[in-house]
């Protein structure tokens, strides 16, 4: 036989990937298949991505469940171009903030994709708790991570993901899809075909924590105290030694040397009879956390004929979390069921249920009683077992023991009695019936609903930090969101032309209701009731109910089926508008040209060219109850309070207009495929919420200002370069950047900056013109024309400005992923790398440790003679010029200074990193096995997520964000819960 010509392909993209690929031009057995998938697109409309103009992505059910998740959405990370999937750190839900093609609203609660799942768009209302992320020693409470719709979603129903990246895409869902769309579908059993097929899922994983601040274990607590004999010592409470030492948060105190102290000892609860051992105890932080567990099974029933499709499951999770006491139950159930009753009429449903429940999830944020704060305050010569019996003797419920400071909880009580329960009921679902009226012509009504109904408590013990008393809290949360949709289509092909018109009309009602009650503080300790309150605080509920009206129609036109013109146009009308700007019209117009068709270029190279051009313009409504003058609901039953927000009568509706271009090629017998996708984004008179002078009897008022544009580039590459009987080897690789500028601000600022948000009144979050969304700005060093650090010649710190500086942008240069799949015969092995490169984030566990001594870039000049540091930098002169410093200051106060909370730029750090995102090894049993045993499939399979990750930020992770009150803020870390390392097993079983 002759040997055939081989030819070696070097793919390199942008340094992402390179591998040696053999592409065999002639051996049929070594060709992968056309890759013209069908894409699920607005509406729910089915179309080939051949004919789509603009840029789409599907991740497919295999992708979602090789490495189970609570938050199916975390399985995109690093998948897809363009798109990216953030959480607070704030325990096991995973509440995510879902992004395309970065932010293009400066109110960052408001850029999140609009999900869909079978048709139904999700409302993704969250809760929050009504408090910020920073609360330290205010009194007030602090945020949770109570999840919302999109966590209910069980992955194993899932069957793909279309992502549709830009709004032209998503157009067609109006407001809600002006940031683009993630199209959920799930199984309907449609493919079994006569056949029963009954599938089990079973997964069990582990959680560890993956990394840890870099703690310091050379020194103790301590303010460097000096004893008569001018030593330093330690001292809990007055003793022969000196005065106390032991009630400072602080570790600058004597050096672990074997010296002997009059210390805590916790059987007399108080200083040690005598003199003990002076020692660290290195784990005293890592030992208060636990090996955390999930463990998933699912059961699923399939079946269709040619008339009817079924499909029903249930699954059911069980969780605890890395933090003791803390997890969540989950329970879900879902029906599909289509059904043909003639030629003519089919019908069909899809019904999902969840049920969420949890007797305790973790709080979060920099809070006197949250665990974040525990970590950062605990010093390296307290044993953790210490705090253990939680209560001090003879004074259960009524005095906890924190013996270093009542103002740090003890963790054992934030764990076991700090609880935070949820029972949330989610429904989310659809009938859809669809009748051929003519030939040609179809009629299809739809109706959709998410419903979710949840009640959540909060409990506070006596003697607990921000509550002498005690607390205990109730809320009553429910929303509902109702879409009816009817769509006439028109399908015909005249010669080589073809065509599809639609036209239709939506009408989509939102309601929501929260009943709040506080009971601030207990008459008996230990009893969590409303009724055992000493006051309590009652808000009548709130409404907030909005509508929009829609009509809508699309055209597809195509040629030969090589050229594809789609143009749709809507029209809304929504209630948060004002009725002369209520109606607000929209249109699109996408194109798509086979060019390998158009040409005559195809070959055994190339297989398949595309080009993508569209244009569209998007509205997008407002906030509820913008218009008009309403009175806010007191804590005084019967009472209201004035309005804080000056209304506008005048809103008009935000408008995107969006350009995309882009190609995608096919080569080399399809084993190769490309795509490339140029965007801009344009956001005109967004929603801006400005202040006033109080002297108007406001503080605010909301105004359409300013324009923002977002330009980026996507590309997308897929390769088989191995692939035969036994054996393939499957490579995707996907970078994207983003690039946002801020073109124009409302006049009343005339040049100066627009704060859009702040995180603890340091980190400020301005626009200025010329800027970009995600500019992080305050305090930080002066520097001398020659770039040394300028100190202070009187005090010897560091010197301060009164002027604001840009510290950097919280979003990243550019992010990239890389996945690799190899399959033996019965063997698969996979794995996903992804990362990004800059980016800033600031750390609020980062200053507070460094102030205290607590991390081991802080022993550096704590051996110095008299304990003192000169800071490296220069001093300003008198007339101007500078000078070496010399000026020696002691290492705390040197710390605390250079590290000071207010400092924004030494506690920001770059966010680089490359993480080994998820890993997994599975066998599937041969035939001559499963077969005997009357089983279709059997699957086995160890899996890995967040294994392994580099990065040069120095906490937990360097995706940091924060959930202040309900909004998951990028950029900020404040308390943030420690990231999670999983392995886990996985057994499939299908009969």
């Amino acid at each position: 036989m002759r040997k055939e010509t081989q030819k070696l392909l070097v793919l390199s993209l942008l340094g992402l990937f390179s591998a040696s690929l053999t592409a065999q031009q002639k051996a049929k057995k070594d060709t992968i298949k056309g890759l013209d998938e069908v894409v699920v697109t607005a509406l729910g409309i089915k179309r080939h991505d051949k004919s789509l103009g603009y840029s789409t992505q599907t991740v497919n059910s295999e992708e979602i469940l090789r490495t189970q998740n609570n938050n199916w959405a975390q399985a995109l990370e690093g998948k897809v171009a363009g798109l990216k999937i953030q959480t607070a750190g704030a325990g096991p839900l995973g509440t995510s903030r879902i992004t395309l093609r970065g932010d293009i609203s400066m109110n960052m609660g408001n850029n999140d994709a609009l999900i869909v799942v079978d048709g139904v768009p999700l409302s993704g209302k969250k809760t929050g708790t009504g408090t910020a992320a920073y609360g330290a020693g205010s009194g007030g409470d602090l945020p949770i991570d109570y999840g919302d719709s999109f966590n209910s979603i069980n992955p194993d129903d899932i069957e793909s993901i279309s992502i549709l990246k830009g709004p032209t895409a998503s157009a067609l869902y109006g407001s809600r899809g002006s940031r683009g769309a993630i199209m959920i579908t799930t199984k309907s059993g449609k493919s079994r075909k006569g056949k029963v097929q009954v599938a089990f899922n079973s997964y069990s994983s582990y959680d560890s924590v993956l990394k840890w601040p870099d703690y310091q274990y050379e020194y103790g607590q301590g303010t460097q105290l000096k004893d008569k004999n001018g030593n330093y010592y330690y001292s809990y409470g007055a003793s022969a030694d000196g005065v106390n030492t032991g009630s400072t948060s602080s570790a600058f105190g004597p050096k672990f040397a074997g010296q002997y102290y009059f210390q805590y000892d916790p059987n007399v609860e108080g200083q040690s009879l005598e003199r003990q051992l002076w020692r660290p105890y290195k784990n005293n932080i890592k030992d208060f956390w636990q090996v955390g567990s999930n463990y998933s099974n699912s059961l699923s029933i399939e079946h269709s004929n040619e008339t009817t499709a079924f499909r029903t499951s249930l699954s059911y999770l069980k969780n605890e979390w890395m933090m003791p006491n803390t997890g969540l139950n989950r329970f879900n159930a879902a029906l599909s069921l289509d059904h043909k009753l003639n030629s003519r009429l089919k019908i069909g449903t899809k019904i999902n249920f969840s049920q969420t429940k949890s007797d305790n999830l973790p709080a979060t944020g920099y809070n006197n009683q949250s665990i974040s704060y525990f970590m950062i305050f605990q010093n390296p010569n307290v044993d953790i077992a210490w705090y253990r019996p939680v209560w001090k003797k003879g004074q259960e419920q009524i005095d906890q023991i924190h013996p270093f400071s009542s103002y740090i909880d003890n963790p054992y009580l934030i764990a076991y009695e700090n609880l935070n329960g949820t029972n949330k009921k989610t429904i989310t679902g659809n009938i859809n019936i669809s009748y051929q009226l003519a030939k040609n012509l179809d009629v299809a009504y739809k109706t959709g609903l998410e419903w979710n109904n949840e009640f959540r408590t909060q409990r506070r013990p006596w003697s607990s930090a921000n509550y002498a008393k005690g607390y205990y809290r109730e809320q009553y949360i429910r929303y509902m969101d109702l879409n009816n949709d009817v769509l006439f289509t028109y399908k015909n092909k005249f010669g080589n032309f073809g065509l599809t018109a639609s036209a239709g009309g939506n009408i989509r009602y939102h309601e929501y209701t929260m009943n709040d009650y506080r009971g601030n503080g207990l008459n008996k300790a230990g009893l969590y009731q409303l009724s055992n309150a000493i006051q309590v605080e009652y808000k009548l509920p709130k409404p907030n109910d909005n509508q929009v009206n829609s009509i809508y129609a699309l055209a597809n036109f195509s040629y030969k089926d090589m050229i594809f013109l789609d143009v749709t146009a809507r029209n809304d009308w929504s209630s948060t508008l004002p009725a002369h700007n209520r109606s607000y019209f929209y249109p699109s117009v996408s194109s798509s040209f086979i060019l390998s068709d158009i040409f005559k270029l195809k070959s055994d190279n190339l297989n398949f060219w595309k080009l993508r051009l569209s244009w569209s313009k998007v509205g997008n409504d407002t906030y509820t109850y913008m218009l008009d003058k309403y009175y806010e609901n007191s804590a005084f039953v019967g009472s209201v309070e004035s309005p804080l927000l000056y209304p506008n009568p005048n809103l008009k509706p935000e408008m995107i207009t969006n350009i995309e271009g882009g190609m995608d090629f096919t080569l080399l017998k399809n084993r190769l495929t490309f795509n490339f996708t140029a965007y801009q984004n344009n956001s005109k008179d967004q929603s801006i919420i400005i202040p006033m002078l109080l002297e108007t009897g406001y503080n605010k008022r909301i105004i359409n200002a300013g324009e923002l544009r977002n330009r980026g580039i996507e590309m997308t590459l897929n390769a088989y370069p191995i692939k035969n009987k036994n054996f393939s080897w499957n490579v995707s690789a996907n970078w994207s950047m983003n690039r946002n500028k801020i073109l124009s601000l409302p006049e009343e600022y005339q040049g100066k900056p627009y704060t859009m948000g702040s995180v603890g009144g340091v980190v400020f979050y301005d626009a200025v013109v010329g800027g970009s969304l995600g500019d992080m700005y305050g305090a930080g060093l002066l520097y001398s024309p020659d770039g040394q650090v300028i100190y202070d010649a009187k005090d010897g710190l560091t010197a301060k400005s009164t002027e604001m500086k840009k510290i950097g942008n919280a979003y990243p240069k550019w992010r990239a992923g890389l996945q690799n799949e190899f399959r033996y015969k019965n063997i698969t092995v996979s794995f996903s790398f992804d990362g990004q490169y800059k980016g800033v984030a600031y750390s609020q566990s980062h200053h507070k440790m460094s102030e205290q001594g607590k991390l081991t870039h802080t022993l550096v000049g704590r051996d110095n003679p008299g304990g003192l540091i000169i800071g490296q930098g220069v001093i300003q002169n008198p007339d101007g010029t500078f000078s070496p410093n010399t000026k020696g200051v002691s290492v705390s106060s040197y710390y605390g200074d250079y590290y000071r909370r207010a400092n924004v730029e030494t506690n920001s750090f770059d966010t680089s990193f490359l993480k080994l995102r998820d890993a997994r090894i599975s066998y599937s049993f041969p035939k001559s096995i499963v077969e005997p045993l009357k089983l279709t499939d059997i699957t086995l399979a160890v899996f890995g997520r967040n294994l392994w990750m580099w990065t040069k930020f120095p906490l937990f992770d360097p995706e940091a964000a924060t959930l202040d009150d309900s909004t998951i803020t990028p950029g900020i870390e404040m308390g943030q819960l420690p990231q999670a390392r999983t392995i886990g097993f996985q057994l499939n079983v299908k009969f």
